[in-house]
């Protein structure tokens, strides 16, 4: 299922056989040559040994095979989103900075310098990855991010006194509803839904060009543009979108998780893992950034 986060683009997400190349593939059930009845008795007698030294043992870690696991993704994903925290705390104390009797005003200068750096790291990682995996990358790309979401924070919550405990707690109920669905198999992707998420995804990001182009032109002087100047039965449309892009945002991580397993299933190398969190991180900032907004149309209106 290609049609879903780039961040999975790469073949150990998408190739069943791709566990034929690894260490321990099925390339290691061809033993060869015929043998005589001594030699597979030793054979067979040698095998059941190590059958029984297996049963014996702990399972297998991604260390030992070298191979992707579920456990070693969540460790990575939650390595990454530490890096993340330790970003914000510092876009929100540089965004705040400035702000005196004197001067009330914030910078948006951690909020633009880690939105474009975030955004020049993830298309390398994306574009890269498909050779090599280079966790370094992949590590300045949540130090980034991690600016932008303290620098955009810090800024709402100047505007708006906490709206951040809003969002955040919007944001981890989804992420968690989400994956509680998932695990239980409640919830799954499916080629359709996929394919109208791809549309919607299209329609949205040439909404948003649209809006931003409208606000650059002065066409219109809303702080959100079309979304928070526009209304349906009296509802402003920056809220339906968001909700809908919430929506899409869910969707996003299902197939995130869905792809994790995947990857897993095919035997994908260890490194694969870094991916695996990377594109985690990339839906949940999306998803924390459109609730933070929704929030501030809402209660922009009040």
């Amino acid at each position: 299922m290609a049609l879903n986060n780039p961040a999975f683009n790469n073949p150990a997400f998408q190739d069943s056989r791709a566990v034929q190349s690894y260490p321990g593939g099925a390339n290691a059930a061809n033993l060869g040559g015929a043998t005589s009845t001594a030699q597979r008795a030793g054979t067979d007698a040698a095998a059941q040994a190590h059958l029984e030294g297996m049963y014996a043992a702990p399972p297998a870690g991604s260390t030992d095979t070298g191979r992707m696991t579920v456990e070693d993704t969540v460790a990575k994903t939650v390595g990454l989103f530490a890096i993340l925290l330790v970003g914000a705390v510092a876009g929100w104390l540089w965004t705040m900075s400035p702000v005196t009797a004197q001067n009330p005003v914030p910078t948006a200068l951690p909020m633009i310098i880690g939105g474009l750096v975030g955004f020049v790291l993830s298309l390398v990682v994306i574009f890269t990855s498909r050779k090599k995996v280079r966790p370094g990358l992949i590590f300045a790309y949540a130090a980034a991010e991690g600016l932008f979401v303290g620098g955009i924070s810090a800024f709402f919550e100047f505007i708006y006194p906490g709206i951040v405990t809003q969002a955040t707690l919007g944001t981890l109920v989804v992420v968690g509803v989400t994956l509680a669905l998932f695990a239980s198999g409640k919830i799954r992707a499916s080629k359709r839904a996929t394919k109208i998420f791809l549309i919607a995804m299209v329609g949205y990001l040439v909404f948003s060009l649209v809006n931003v182009g409208l606000m650059l032109f002065g066409v219109t002087d809303s702080a959100f543009g079309l979304r928070s100047e526009v209304t349906i039965f009296g509802i402003p449309l920056g809220v339906i979108i968001g909700l809908l892009v919430v929506i899409m945002a869910a969707y996003s991580l299902v197939l995130d998780f869905d792809q994790i397993q995947q990857g897993v299933r095919n035997g994908a190398p260890r490194q694969m893992g870094w991916l695996g969190g990377f594109g985690i991180m990339v839906t949940v900032v999306w998803l924390y950034v459109e609730i933070l907004r929704i929030i501030a149309i809402v209660r922009g209106g009040e």
